[in-house]
């Protein structure tokens, strides 16, 4: 199965402030920028996934946001949260998210003979872990024109040097600048 990361951060390379915020992905940048229908490519990514994997603190970011269905930005894509110590969905989001707490390797074998081919692989410590499992394939990462000087970083600990090669760049009337690479474990 092909894993993908499509994930912004602060240029100082944060995901989130310390206790866990994003509101200033909405404040960052030029906001009086012409973008159009531009979306930085989420839409396209989006409709090349078939389903997403997120950990239990993305999952409760998502449902404090309280999504009304037109907000809702993940279609019908299958989603799955990994938690040990979650087992129910917060309830603005059961419908929508299924919970899992067995091995990763056992949960894309699963999806797999479900016929999924493309994960979606979203929060920090869960990118982590994929790449210490070797699992992802590519990422794409949105530099916010913010600096946050301490935060929730986009990586944890990587337990060995991961290349990343054939990088696609592009530069957006909002000052946010995004990277896409493909991933190569050495």
């Amino acid at each position: 199965m092909k894993c993908s990361v499509y994930i912004a951060t602060s240029a100082d390379g944060y995901i989130a402030t310390p206790d866990g915020g994003v509101d200033w992905l909405h404040t960052a940048g030029n906001l009086e920028a012409d973008m159009g229908t531009e979306d930085m490519g989420f839409q396209s990514f989006i409709d090349s996934v078939d389903c997403m994997i997120m950990g239990r603190k993305c999952m409760e970011m998502i449902s404090g946001m309280n999504l009304t269905s037109i907000q809702w930005p993940y279609g019908d894509i299958r989603i799955v949260v990994l938690s040990n110590t979650v087992k129910e969905p917060p309830t603005n989001l059961r419908g929508k998210v299924e919970m899992y707490s067995d091995n990763i390797q056992d949960l894309i074998i699963k999806l797999e003979s479900c016929g999924l081919t493309h994960a979606y692989i979203d929060g920090g410590s869960m990118i982590t872990s994929f790449i210490n499992l070797e699992l992802i394939n590519e990422m794409t990462i949105t530099k916010a024109p913010v600096l946050l000087g301490e935060g929730i970083p986009l990586f944890g600990k990587i337990k060995k040097n991961v290349k990343l090669e054939n990088a696609k760049a592009s530069a957006f009337q909002n000052d946010f600048i995004q990277v896409k690479y493909s991933v190569n474990y050495l």
